[in-house]
């Protein structure tokens, strides 16, 4: 991996994976995509990673999309298994989180978008730049943003490009965490942190039933939910006997 463009550090239960291009606001080359590639390969067979924290090197961008002055770089990347951007056509099996600072534009846009949970330093700016330049959304992003903020406002996103301020993406749905502007890879780690503190069958189990329902009917989803239930049996019978005794009382859960 070239770790000089893509970081991949262990803290805690977290998998903290940065892309370190800040001269070119954290823009993504080809080589630069294949670092991303392997570090979420990295993060997939770490078991003891639970969660991985996207995120940009420095406050002034998490990501701007293409390298658009190497984006001949990306071409045999696009019809990759991964995506153009590395892993954006990949379905991650465990939570991930995107902690942004400044700009997350065009595929950094996408990028955000793959991610579970958006964690948002003050300052923060979003939206599909690459509608000026006639490129495509191809990392994900016409299909994950309606997903997160409904088809109308999804609409009204993809065809101006226009740039959405944090007020606006906390309005819509897009921001999960707000926190002041350079706080936003340590509250999102501290979010990992929390979710990994709860029973990891369960949690993984509940994701997996969420993720596979989206856009079946209830039945269809109520019968993905029903056939995961069994495999937690075990978990969530321990969980109630903790409950029972005393624990997670008053909001609180020690495992």
């Amino acid at each position: 991996m070239h770790t000089d463009l893509v970081g991949y550090e262990r803290l805690g239960s977290a998998a903290l994976v940065t892309i370190n291009r800040p001269e070119v606001r954290n823009a993504v080359n080809g080589p630069t995509a294949d670092a991303l590639q392997a570090a979420y390969e990295q993060f997939c067979a770490d078991e003891e990673a639970l969660c991985m924290v996207l995120t940009g090197a420095g406050d002034e961008a998490f990501c701007a999309g293409a390298d658009l002055k190497d984006v001949a770089s990306l071409f045999p990347r696009l019809e990759s298994e991964g995506g153009p951007l590395g892993f954006t056509r990949l379905t991650s099996p465990k939570p991930t989180i995107a902690a942004i600072g400044g700009w997350a534009l065009a595929g950094g846009f996408e990028l955000a978008l793959w991610c579970d949970l958006r964690v948002c330093g003050e300052g923060s700016t979003f939206g599909f730049a690459e509608r000026r330049w006639g490129v495509p959304l191809i990392d994900g992003g016409t299909q994950r943003i309606s997903r997160i903020v409904g088809l109308g406002t999804a609409l009204d996103l993809v065809l101006t490009g226009r740039m959405v301020e944090l007020d606006e993406a906390e309005r819509i749905g897009l921001v999960t965490q707000r926190v002041p502007r350079g706080e936003h890879v340590a509250a999102a780690l501290a979010l990992a942190e929390q979710i990994a503190g709860f029973p990891r069958e369960t949690m993984l189990a509940d994701r997996a039933a969420l993720l596979a329902g989206l856009g079946r009917s209830l039945d269809e989803g109520l019968a993905i939910e029903t056939k995961n239930g069994p495999a937690t049996a075990t978990v969530a019978a321990r969980g109630a006997s903790q409950f029972a005794g005393g624990k997670g009382r008053g909001g609180t859960f020690d495992t």
